[in-house]
């Protein structure tokens, strides 16, 4: 197999999809750094601090929902480059925001590439990946993901101590980004990244399976050439994704049909399920939850570094073991671990302050649940998502599974502050325990292991 395949390519082509979870990641993360600023200068309440999180989740929404359609019409590779443009955009105007109403417009906006890339690259470098090195190829947007994460709190951490360190930089406009309200600074240094994968993105060819759904065969072939060293492979590739099933029917006629609907029900449990099990309330909520704990501010986005640094860790064992152990086992073993580590920070914030605990213990089991969730959900969500539907209808079912998710995300962003202040952390912790066992029983009962499959392949095992 290795012989009559470009991995070297095709791994370029991947990684450079996988910017866009850089991006995704960064502008998901950087907010938790900014909260408690922002709160501050516009005298923000409980639910207006859930808002300004949630804000770019309202944004996430509308863009996934549109990013399979626009895709589907225009191509992959073009709605990527949208993205990119709306991440700018969202990037220079939350640096320069000159109110609340304004910083939220941009946010939104910045939410709406969020939506969009977080369909398109997956979906992009799965229609591209060969099955045996597919999970770890679509992997790579996870990790690129956790690197983003882990970009945006050492960058908010570092910021933190410029403004402490320097008191004026000689310049009324730098001193407001990066001393006096530092937060625009953390807002604004996703430019950089996103102007990257806007210009990247015009080296990278468009999807040879999206040019066979339009009927441009001649064009995928050349696409596939560069892939496959085998003239036959080649062949059997496009003979592959011609025999579509599905004929001439429209798009939702396929969503209807009795194996896919099942499939992408499935989806959406899976997608929106996940956002429920905590792991986007301590993102989004780390430094708020560690300040909780009684720790002072710098040491609680220290704290919140660390668990970037083995979030993204953690994904690249992940990616090197998914097309080995599987899916499945995947998911049993973590979501078990995270089950354990939710119950252990309850405890703590019951009983370890009066059990005279260090914060330390708090730290680890933090640690242990995000490596428990970068093992499983993180690493293998985007993976199933991405091959799991017909190639007619990939955009638009992995459009209805990511709004769901988006949905899931959204009320979680919007809603942890009002668990944190009425279920109390250890009764959120709690919560989020529960929410990991119907997770598990769906992933055993109706989720078919795909690992090493093709897509025609995994196609068949719903229209079976």
């Amino acid at each position: 197999m290795k012989s009559t395949i470009n991995i070297g390519y095709l791994t370029f082509l991947s990684i450079v999809a996988a910017l866009g979870g850089f991006l995704f990641g960064y502008d998901t993360a950087v907010i938790s750094g900014t909260i408690e600023q922002v709160s501050q200068q516009f005298g923000l309440d409980t639910l207006q601090k859930g808002w300004y999180v949630g804000c770019a989740l309202i944004g996430s929404i509308c863009g996934v929902l549109g990013a399979g359609v626009i895709s589907d019409k225009i191509g992959r590779k073009r709605t990527m480059i949208i993205s990119a443009i709306l991440f700018s955009a969202s990037a220079i105007g939350c640096s320069f925001s000159n109110d609340f109403t304004q910083l939220v417009l941009y946010r939104i906006i910045g939410g709406v590439g969020i939506g969009m890339v977080s369909i398109i690259s997956p979906l992009y470098i799965s229609e591209l990946a060969v099955a045996n090195y597919r999970g770890r190829l679509v992997s790579l947007y996870q990790l690129a993901i956790t690197v983003g994460f882990l970009g945006a709190y050492l960058t908010n951490y570092q910021l933190i101590n410029i403004a402490e360190v320097n008191s004026d930089f000689g310049n009324t406009l730098l001193n407001e980004i990066f001393i006096s309200e530092v937060w625009r600074g953390m807002l604004g240094m996703e430019t950089l990244p996103a102007i990257t994968f806007f210009i990247i993105i015009f080296f990278i060819p468009e999807s040879p399976r999206w040019l066979m759904l339009k009927d441009k065969p001649e064009q995928a072939k050349n696409i596939l050439s560069r892939i496959y060293r085998s003239e036959e492979e080649v062949d059997f590739q496009i003979e592959s994704t011609k025999n579509n099933p599905f004929g001439e029917k429209s798009e939702w006629k396929v969503l209807l049909s009795p194996g896919i609907f099942k499939a992408v029900m499935i989806g959406v449990c899976i997608a929106i399920l996940g956002q429920f099990m905590g792991v986007n309330a301590v993102l989004y909520y780390g430094p708020t939850i560690f300040d909780q704990a009684g720790l002072a501010g710098g040491d609680s986005l220290f704290y919140q570094v660390l668990i970037g640094a083995v979030n993204m860790g953690t994904t690249i064992l992940a990616l090197l073991i998914i097309d080995k152990v599987g899916r499945k086992k995947m998911v049993y073993y973590g979501v078990s671990g995270m089950i354990l580590s939710l119950l252990f920070i309850a405890l703590f914030f019951t009983y370890g302050k009066e059990a005279g605990f260090s914060n330390l213990y708090l730290l680890g089991f933090f640690l242990f649940y995000i490596f428990s969730c970068a093992i499983s959900i993180c690493a293998v969500v985007w993976v199933l998502l991405s091959e799991m539907f017909p190639t007619k209808v990939r955009g638009m079912a992995m459009s209805l599974a990511g709004f769901s998710l988006w949905i899931g995300t959204y009320l979680i962003g919007q809603l942890t502050p009002w668990l944190l202040e009425n279920l109390t952390p250890a009764g959120t912790f709690l919560l989020f325990a529960f929410m990991c066992l119907p997770y598990i029983l769906i992933m055993w009962k109706w989720v078919p292991e795909t690992t090493g499959k093709s897509l025609e392949e995994i196609e068949k095992f719903w229209t079976k």
